[in-house]
């Protein structure tokens, strides 16, 4: 056993538990042990809850984010600073005093890529699990031989099996058919993804940043990586892959719609809604009040104080006085 496969084994343990469990439970709700559809499911649930356990890392993630917008403008200092100086000091002098400010706001502009990284020794876990499955052998977990063989002969649709790819085709038109849909599909939510970022969740100053031109190649390029790689993924890699977008591209939009970057279009979008908000909520309170045409201002009857019982011999003392 090579080293590789020493540090998959945990991976593809986990994710054939993973999937044995909601293989188990969607046989329980009447769907067939070896059909494709329960597989694909099953995956799908994997998603879910490989995702569903990234939240606190993408929580950090625009936390990090947030401290790289803070530090921009003393990023453009250090850039200033050391702008048109090419030696070999003036270089590690530039990177000291960055990495420096780096560990000063506690921040590192990887973060942004960590969620991705935490998600590819996924990706070759179960790329790993469905070739042994594809070729018929048994799994490290919980996939034991009979289930093994079904998910190495689950199809998707029924036509493409889903450990093949096109490199394994083997003549089959339906598993490049599909496995190209997959592929643009999966370029296109990645694109729609980083787009709305750069559109909507960048504030001026960002988009004036060296960062911000490198995400901007990042853009272009990403989506590259998705349509030459793709060739070689299986199929349920590639659903896998193409579910965790669909993932990713609804989480930004919620955290862009409401917990947009200070500064940027999505901000200035959110505080338009809030004060229309405001407005709905003014109108309201008018109509309840006297109308809109003229607000009536309603005084509360004033309290008065009820009066105490006299005793007698008080009344006559002042009466007397």
């Amino acid at each position: 056993m090579d080293i590789f496969a020493i540090i998959l084994w945990p991976i593809k343990w986990a994710i054939e538990a993973i999937l044995v469990g909601f293989h188990t439970l969607f046989t329980m709700m009447g769907l067939e042990s070896e059909a494709g559809l329960t597989w694909v499911l099953s995956i799908a649930g994997l998603v879910v809850v490989v995702r569903a356990a990234l939240i606190p890392v993408f929580v950090r993630q625009i936390k990090n984010q947030r401290k790289m917008l803070e530090i921009s403008p003393d990023l453009k200092k250090i850039q200033d600073k050391y702008k048109g100086k090419r030696d070999q000091f003036s270089r590690e002098a530039m990177s000291r005093d960055t990495m420096a400010l780096y560990k000063k706001h506690g921040t590192n502009p990887l973060s942004s890529c960590l969620p991705i990284l935490l998600q590819m020794p996924i990706f070759f876990g179960l790329f790993s699990v469905l070739n042994n499955s594809f070729a018929g052998l048994t799994g490290v977990g919980l996939l034991n031989e009979q289930l093994s063989l079904e998910f190495g002969r689950a199809t998707l649709f029924g036509i493409a099996p889903l450990g093949s790819t096109m490199l394994t085709s083997e003549g089959n038109v339906w598993v490049i058919v599909i496995a190209a849909v997959l592929v643009i599909l999966m370029t296109a939510s990645q694109f729609i993804t980083q787009l709305q970022i750069m559109s909507k969740n960048q504030s001026p100053e960002m988009k004036a940043s060296p960062m911000y031109r490198q995400q901007r190649i990042l853009l272009y390029i990403l989506p590259l990586v998705f349509l030459f790689s793709g060739v070689a993924f299986p199929l349920g890699v590639m659903f896998y892959w193409f579910v965790s977008n669909i993932w990713t591209m609804v989480q930004q939009f919620i955290v862009i719609r409401n917990m947009p970057t200070p500064g940027s279009d999505a901000a200035l979008a959110r505080e338009a809604r809030l004060a229309k908000k405001r407005q709905r909520r003014g109108i309201t309170d008018d109509e309840t009040e006297g109308g809109p045409e003229g607000t009536i201002a309603l005084e509360e009857p004033k309290k008065t104080q009820r009066p105490q019982p006299v005793s007698k011999n008080r009344a006559k003392k002042k009466g007397g006085r």
